[in-house]
């Protein structure tokens, strides 16, 4: 099976990778001729460390940065994510390209393709599978995927609507040296008009969110390094000693999602499907997470044993998830933005004590993390130890994983058997798809992985 992916951001690679992985033939279409070292993303939250932990790479990402384990909403607003339940009880904080330069790396060494330079311009479709037409020729898919950002391509050539709302106008972005960083890794704070958040990189440069309500001006409008500097210092009463800068940058933010994330043979994954404010950091994590999802059903459909209906899923499990995130984002930036500071005073204060609250701390900290999102027939599985290692290194097959007392036969080329005392069959993404008793397990990998061999 061939399958062709538009898009060589994080979401692409990762798919691109699973894909290889498990047999199937890829092809990535990148329209940037080359690799970028400028990134808007930077914030790696639990539930994808342990999507990479299921692939045998988050000990080389989390290399990469630095682990925060209190994350600042607004204000004087923090949540504590060390109670998170997962390994990685932290959020890592490292650029963009450090996740993808590690995707790629996996994605090629299991056989992928990249074309860079090549934008879709067009597609056809029918039962028999895909032509992608591109500015450089055209490619026989089976199946097609974009992963082509908020601008996509190929959302463009299905036709799709991209309905949604502006969530914040002229925000300022800049990659800066500083004589006098700030302590914390993360630092954030609004003051009257101004708004600023700073991150680092950890190579000694910082990344800089700037937002001045009385300044909103279009996307194309010349920016200068005075103009983040004036904002910053109005939110912190210093600019930290802001000098060599390589990137500036506006942008507006959108809040928007497709509707349909399927159609026939064609995919829509990450930034093609939904884009949302900044605020918590979940815009790469949702796009690797829905690679996460689709790649083992992909993989499934060109093994030739995927239960029918298998693909749909996909649609119906993350097109709910992409709607929690624009709700939960689109939240947490206005109340950063709130104007007045009686009303930042009264968010602060309602906001602290419902953080002392637990049920309301665990419901936060699980959907910025991710750990507390769960599918509705299939929760996420926690990592265990079993007879044969951790849960998510069995996991690294790229198979089902069955913790059961027995092996059973005619599922060897599906799933991966450890000995445990109870039964569980943990799908390849670390969600659980069934539990129960070893008298209903034949029932469960029937549904499951279809007919044994």
């Amino acid at each position: 099976m061939q399958t062709v992916i538009a898009g060589a951001g994080p979401t692409g690679l990762l798919l691109a990778g699973d894909l290889a992985a498990a047999g199937v033939e890829v092809t990535v279409l990148e329209r940037r001729a080359g690799e970028s070292n400028l990134t808007r993303a930077f914030a790696v939250h639990a539930r994808t460390l342990e999507q990479l932990d299921a692939r045998g790479l988050a000990d080389e990402v989390i290399a990469t940065g630095t682990r925060v384990t209190r994350l600042r909403l607004f204000g004087h607003v923090s949540v504590d994510l060390g109670a998170l339940p997962s390994r990685y009880d932290y959020v890592l904080i490292t650029p963009q390209y450090n996740v993808e330069r590690i995707l790629e790396e996996r994605a090629v060494k299991a056989g992928a393709r990249i074309v860079r330079g090549t934008a879709v311009t067009g597609l056809r479709q029918d039962e028999r599978g895909v032509t992608v037409d591109t500015d450089q020729g055209s490619y026989a898919a089976d199946y097609l995927v974009g992963a082509d950002g908020a601008r996509s391509g190929v959302r463009q050539a299905l036709g799709l609507d991209f309905p949604g709302r502006g969530a914040v106008r002229s925000l300022m972005l800049a990659d800066v040296r500083m004589a006098e960083p700030p302590a914390d890794a993360i630092t954030v704070n609004a003051v009257g008009a101004a708004f600023a958040f700073i991150a680092p990189f950890g190579d000694g440069w910082y990344r800089v969110f700037a937002w001045n309500r009385g300044h909103q001006v279009s996307d194309d409008t010349p920016l200068e390094l005075d103009e983040v500097r004036d904002t910053v210092r109005a939110a912190f009463g210093t600019d930290f000693g802001m000098g060599e800068c390589r990137w500036l940058s506006r942008f507006h933010s959108d809040e928007r999602q497709v509707e349909r994330y399927r159609t026939g043979r064609v995919f829509l994954a990450g930034d093609a499907a939904h884009v949302h404010s900044p605020a918590g950091g979940q815009g790469m994590n949702t796009g690797l997470q829905d690679a996460a999802n689709l790649g083992w059903k992909l993989a499934a459909a060109a093994a030739g044993w995927a239960p029918a209906g298998l693909l749909d899923t996909y649609h119906t499990e993350r097109h709910a998830v992409g709607k929690l995130v624009l709700r939960t984002s689109g939240g947490l930036i206005r109340l950063a933005l709130l104007q007045s500071r009686a009303a930042r005073l009264g968010r602060d204060a309602l906001a602290n004590l419902a953080l002392h609250l637990p049920p309301a701390q665990r419901a936060l900290t699980g959907t910025v993390s991710g750990i507390g999102i769960d599918y509705p027939h299939a929760p996420r599985q926690a990592d265990v130890e079993t007879g044969s290692g951790r849960l998510y290194e069995l996991l690294r097959t790229g198979r089902f994983a069955l913790l059961a007392p027995q092996a059973p036969r005619g599922y060897e080329d599906r799933l991966v058997h450890a000995r445990h005392d109870r039964c569980i069959l943990v799908r390849p993404d670390g969600y659980r798809a069934w539990t129960g008793t070893e008298g209903d397990l034949a029932v469960a990998l029937r549904t499951d992985l279809g007919d044994p061999r």
